[in-house]
């Protein structure tokens, strides 16, 4: 989230004992403009050097030493004067990776000097065994695709913008602002969050505008595939790409990738495009207890797609399919409520050690249960189910209630919030068991509400 990222750039700044910051995250999801912000929030003079068109510098910050670098740097074109002031910033700094080493000695030598880097495939790099990452010596800033909250205050709903920035839990939003609000959640998940899809349609408020975005943030992801791939296929990779869209929400078999390749193929090419960020995976995990990443299953996980936008671009989703979909409808198009929530929880989890998220699995013959996530806050389990729509039944929560023995659940979907105490009946096994449980309802768009919403549970 925008204003939440410039507030952490500006606690760095302000740090007695400050690292070199790292930005990660993909391609095209605004860490260079979030720099250039920040700098001119701060007022301080920016010093960016995109490390892509001088990657002769390796030789230059293989030295190690700061003062030699900053007088290179500062014969650069369009470099200015390198002061204690200045933000010091190397874009796409996996292009030099002696940049990434030499952020140890700003740290150790020139404490005072504010440094900043960004990679979009930055991960590649950061996996190379040929250099020493300043371990202990750097940090390291999260940063993803534009939240709806922030796609509301780009597009000048500040009302809209300030209720779900402030809704409490029981506060009641009226059925008119409801609407408005899921009219509103239909056009993110057509533009998704990518910062400059999201501005050209602000700009324009056409959404052919935002398919040309998509269709250029597309063909710049796939002309990346080259840079990491190595010898490996480049047409398996691309279909796994576009198949991983169309696939969100499932569990991966990669017998449904490449029927004729290897698992341990597929397997390969699936994390190469999470390490690229442009996939990731959420894992099923037995959710016996805290924390919930010491349960995880390697084997079984679904995938997210880096951003819901560009996820229905490539699936071919256009806004005129998207648009015209009814409330009823969109009860069959658990995919796309499934990756808005996910895609959110991601950001709501960045700051959090144990980031990866998860869900709960239970395959039998005749028992199958999937919770779509299931998440940890303040020191409890919280099963959280996803339905598009405004109606769904809770089989798989109540078993999931009935075998952890949780007493509070979340369910988001397409009706205003409500607060139930559900008191049902599951079966387990061959016996059926009470279940007595919360179930927080929440609205689809109030999903970075979550945490203050269990706060108050």
């Amino acid at each position: 989230m925008l204003r939440n990222q410039l507030k952490n750039l500006e606690n760095w700044l302000l740090k007695p004992e400050r690292k070199p910051l790292v930005l990660r995250g993909a391609r095209q999801v605004g860490k260079s403009t979030l720099v250039k912000l920040f700098a001119e929030q701060q007022g301080r003079p920016l010093a960016l050097i995109n490390l892509e068109r001088f990657a002769k510098l390796e030789s230059v910050f293989a030295t190690n030493n700061p003062a030699t670098i900053i007088d290179t740097l500062e014969a650069l074109p369009g470099v200015p004067p390198i002061t204690a002031d200045t933000l010091l910033f190397f874009d796409e700094i996996q292009a030099v990776p002696a940049a990434l080493s030499a952020l140890r000695y700003f740290y150790e030598d020139m404490p005072a000097q504010p440094v900043l880097s960004a990679g979009s495939l930055l991960e590649f790099a950061l996996a190379d065994q040929r250099f020493s990452m300043p371990v202990g010596r750097v940090e390291y800033l999260h940063m993803a695709p534009m939240t709806f909250t922030e796609f509301l205050l780009a597009l000048d709903e500040h009302k809209l913008h300030q209720l779900l920035s402030t809704w409490q839990p029981a506060q009641p939003i009226n059925d008119v602002v409801h609407a408005r609000l899921l009219e509103l959640l239909r056009l993110y998940y057509f533009i998704g969050g990518m910062p400059e899809a999201v501005k050209r349609y602000a700009e324009t408020r056409t959404l052919n505008a935002v398919s040309e975005v998509h269709s250029a943030l597309i063909q710049t992801y796939r002309d990346d595939f080259p840079k990491y791939i190595g010898n490996r296929n480049l047409g398996r990779i691309q279909h796994v790409f576009d198949y991983a869209a169309r696939s969100v929400g499932n569990k991966v078999k990669y017998s449904q990738y490449a029927s004729a390749e290897k698992s341990a193929t597929i397997k390969t090419d699936i994390d190469l495009l999470c390490a690229a960020r442009v996939l990731s995976k959420v894992r099923h995990c037995h959710c016996n207890g805290l924390p919930l990443q010491a349960e995880l299953d390697e084997k079984n996980y679904k995938l997210l797609f880096l951003d819901i936008g560009v996820m229905n671009a490539l699936c071919g989703l256009g806004w005129r399919q998207l648009g015209s979909l009814q409330e009823a409808q969109l009860v069959n198009e658990g995919a796309l409520a499934e990756q808005f929530i996910g895609q959110h929880l991601q950001v709501l989890q960045a700051d959090s050690p144990n980031r990866e998220l998860t869900y709960w699995l239970r395959e039998g013959r005749a028992n199958n249960a999937e919770l779509d996530y299931v998440v940890a806050q303040n020191g409890k389990i919280i099963p959280v189910e996803v339905k598009a729509g405004a109606t769904g039944h809770l089989k798989s929560l109540m078993q999931f209630v009935a075998q952890k023995k949780v007493d509070y659940a979340v369910r988001f979907d397409a009706s205003p919030p409500s607060l139930q105490h559900i008191e049902s009946t599951t079966r387990m096994g061959d016996s059926l068991e009470t279940v007595r449980f919360q179930l927080q309802s929440l609205p689809l768009y109030l999903v970075e509400a979550m945490p203050r919403v269990i706060g108050a549970g």
